[in-house]
């Protein structure tokens, strides 16, 4: 059963959008993200460090904790056409902090100035970056909410067929997977997501894919093979109309032999992990989250 809480919040957010003047701009989307993000407060103990990575603005969150030689790289959410330091350093934070890790969100460039495969390419190499600073592969995890979920397994894609060392494990939280939008929880969670309408998706996927192909497994990895990749883990709400963007990778997921975990979460919605400090259910998701990491490291780190 859903907290009260979780359920206040989640109808709150659903009177808020619903009354809330829709964005007219791609610059108006991009402020109102991280005006909203910047309310959510990341951990105390985590310190921050703004740096550039391969060409790109990214920022390190370090929680007082962990281990010197094992890092998460967190590709952030947004439709790939918003996110930034300023929007999702409350998640990031509170994730960083329950896994223990140092972590790297790089500022990847959006679309639609950049549309894939700018993102991937910019993931591939700060990736390969942390592989030539020193931080072995089996010291590595991956992860992402939202578009970041999809471009986190994209990328596992991409490294696997290049022949390049894959990370440790992988986590991805309301993963976005299927741009082409053909998921039957479009329909059948419409009534029920406070944040996001079914007609918005492909308009939004468009500025994305630009002139390639919704179903290239580089865009929407639901559709790639999933053979040979390391351990993963979704979490997603469901009460959200991408709830079977997770659902569909997690069957596909374990038919092409992967290990994989899918917890879904009653009457949650997308990302609904940034509410950690109110929400209960959503402090257990950051929890869950944070052992799962630890536990597979300790198991690539045993071999």
């Amino acid at each position: 059963m859903t907290s009260l809480r979780g359920t206040f919040w989640r109808e709150f957010f659903r009177y808020q959008i619903a009354h809330r003047a829709k964005s007219t701009s791609i610059g108006e989307v991009r402020q109102n993200l991280d005006r909203l993000g910047q309310r959510v407060k990341p951990p105390k103990s985590v310190r921050f460090a703004r740096a550039w990575v391969e060409g790109l603005q990214a920022d390190w969150l370090m929680p007082p904790a962990g281990p010197e030689d094992a890092r998460l790289l967190y590709l952030h959410g947004g439709g790939y056409i918003c996110g930034s330091f300023s929007s999702h350093r409350g998640l990031v934070g509170n994730l960083a902090e329950a896994c223990c890790l140092r972590t790297l969100m790089p500022e990847y460039r959006l679309a639609p100035e950049n549309p894939f495969p700018a993102a991937l390419e910019d993931s591939l190499a700060v990736y390969r970056r942390l592989l030539a600073d020193g931080i072995a592969p089996h010291r590595l995890v991956l992860g992402g909410e939202s578009a970041g979920g999809g471009l986190t397994l994209a990328t596992l894609l991409a490294l696997r067929d290049r022949g390049l060392p894959l990370p440790a494990a992988a986590f991805v939280l309301s993963p976005w997977t299927d741009l082409a939008a053909t998921g039957n929880s479009l329909r059948t969670r419409a009534r029920h997501d406070p944040w996001f309408e079914p007609e918005g998706v492909l308009p939004t996927a468009a500025y994305y894919v630009g002139d390639g192909d919704a179903t290239n497994p580089l865009i929407s990895p639901l559709y790639g093979d999933l053979a040979g990749l390391p351990p993963l883990l979704i979490h997603v709400g469901d009460y959200e109309i991408l709830l079977d963007d997770s659902t569909r990778l997690a069957e596909k997921a374990r038919a092409a032999g992967m290990d994989v975990t899918l917890r879904v979460w009653d009457g949650m919605w997308h990302v609904f992990q940034s509410m950690a400090a109110r929400v209960p259910e959503a402090r257990r998701s950051v929890e869950e989250i944070g052992a799962w990491v630890q536990s597979r490291l300790a198991m690539a780190e045993k071999g």
